[in-house]
């Protein structure tokens, strides 16, 4: 099957090669546009299928990944000579890598087949999409809107494929057999992405560590780091983790977080066994996975009021031997307070020792050199400052981040690139070199002085 797969999308990805550049622009805001209109069925879906993140904030999700990643492709080059600098004497020609594996997971089983077909297709690429099983049917759906699109501008449907009954075995095969692959899931599956002998961009795990610093406001602060965390009930990889808010003003931060709907738990003995419950035999417990903090609080043994958006638990220490160093799939954020600007950022590199190493740190703060020291000192790819991590770490219009789906994590997270994916991974560039006009070698004295 993956064979006669893989055939169909050369045969395609041929036809694909030679279109212009607005052509395949067409089809690329033609992708994105179908999932911006029917933002809400295909949230709806995605929720009852997954049974993981909620109906609404896979509405804004599906509509504001649309909207920005087709704006940030959006009359960039990626077919045919991308630029010509005459006095390097180098031209660049943008070429199509061949046929591209998709790997996508059931916590973003809309926006992350449409991202990749973007960046796919914008590079002149064919692509097969294999689903996580939880979200076979969001795939499916998505298969036939895609073919469909392309049909309707003349392309080859084969361009876009999707394995209807994924598996290890059938994943792996195609990993295999394509030319690159994009592999957005767990570690295990990026693993195998990297053992393909195909090159292979994946993701690191997410485990972003928010940093408060003094001097900020306080409840903007908080209603940002509580909105990031609650976001499609907390399965968003760059979803705010943890509180590191400075000793003299924690009661303050703490204050600020209920005011949002947050339920504080520092009872040391409670914290542990909600850690117990949540953290079975030191695992994410499966039933948790993106559901509200009110049946979070049910697992747990926690009785929370109604209306609880948010709980909040004091750990006795950071780093390594406590569970709530990891990732949390839900809404739930450990806290942490500091002396020091040095000891916060420790702190959240102790958490990212445990889980996390090359992903992201949230900051807040509007002091110039702990924001150097902390960019200099935390091994993540993405320190992003004063935003909402969950939603503006994957690229927004309040920063510079390329929007996206995939965020690479690095050496740190066993990642090829340290950066946001874009669709300028997903082309190969020929480099012409002529002769520099007005060249000539420097003596030694000007190498070597």
């Amino acid at each position: 099957m993956i064979a006669e797969y893989v055939s169909k999308a050369r045969a395609a990805q041929q036809v694909l090669a030679g279109y212009d550049q607005e052509r395949i622009d067409g089809i690329v805001r033609s992708i994105a546009k179908y999932v911006y209109d029917q933002a809400e069925p295909l949230a709806k879906m995605a929720a009852e299928e997954t049974r993981m993140g909620t109906y609404e904030h896979k509405v804004l999700k599906n509509k504001g990944k649309a909207r920005i990643i087709w704006h940030a492709l959006k009359g960039k080059k990626s077919v045919g000579v991308l630029r010509v600098i005459p006095e390097q004497g180098i031209t660049e020609v943008a070429k199509p890598m061949g046929v591209v594996a998709a790997v996508t997971p059931c916590t973003n089983p809309i926006v992350t087949p449409m991202c990749n077909a973007m960046f796919a297709f914008k590079g002149g690429n064919a692509i097969i999409v294999s689903p996580h099983p939880r979200a076979k049917k969001c795939a499916m759906r998505l298969n036939e809107a895609f073919r469909a699109i392309l049909k309707e501008h003349g392309a080859p449907e084969d361009a876009y494929q999707t394995i209807p009954e994924p598996s290890i075995p059938l994943t792996n095969e195609l990993m295999s057999a394509c030319d690159v692959v994009i592999a957005t899931g767990g570690m295990a599956m990026v693993k195998s992405a990297y053992s393909s002998g195909k090159p292979s961009f994946g993701v690191g795990a997410g485990n972003v560590q928010c940093i408060f610093d003094r001097g900020i406001d306080v409840r903007d602060a908080a209603k940002k780091a509580v909105d990031g965390r609650v976001f499609d009930n907390g399965i968003i990889c760059s979803g705010e983790q943890t509180i590191i808010a400075p000793k003299d003003t924690f009661d303050e931060v703490i204050a600020a977080f209920k005011e949002n709907g947050a339920y504080y738990v520092d009872d040391p003995a409670l914290v542990r066994s909600m850690g117990e419950k949540l953290f079975p035999g030191g695992v994410i417990h499966r039933d948790a996975i993106g559901q509200g903090a009110l049946k979070v609080a049910e697992l747990a043994g926690v009785s929370v009021p109604d209306g609880t958006r948010l709980i909040i638990v004091k750990p006795d220490h950071a780093g390594a031997g406590c569970v709530w160093s990891k990732e949390k799939m839900f809404p739930v954020m450990s806290a942490y307070a500091y002396d020091t600007w040095e000891e916060a950022v420790k702190i959240a590199i102790d958490n990212l020792s445990v889980e996390g190493m090359g992903h992201s740190v949230s900051i807040h703060s509007n002091n110039a050199q702990h924001l150097d020291y902390a960019g200099r000192t935390l091994p993540v790819c993405r320190v992003l400052v004063n935003q909402v991590c969950a939603t503006q770490n994957g690229g927004a219009f309040t920063n510079g981040l390329s929007p996206t789906t995939t965020l690479g994590c690095g050496s740190w997270g066993n990642n090829s690139i340290s950066e946001n994916l874009f669709y300028t991974h997903l082309f190969n560039v020929t480099h012409v070199a002529t002769v520099k006009p007005g060249w000539h070698q420097p003596s030694d004295d000007e190498i070597w002085g």
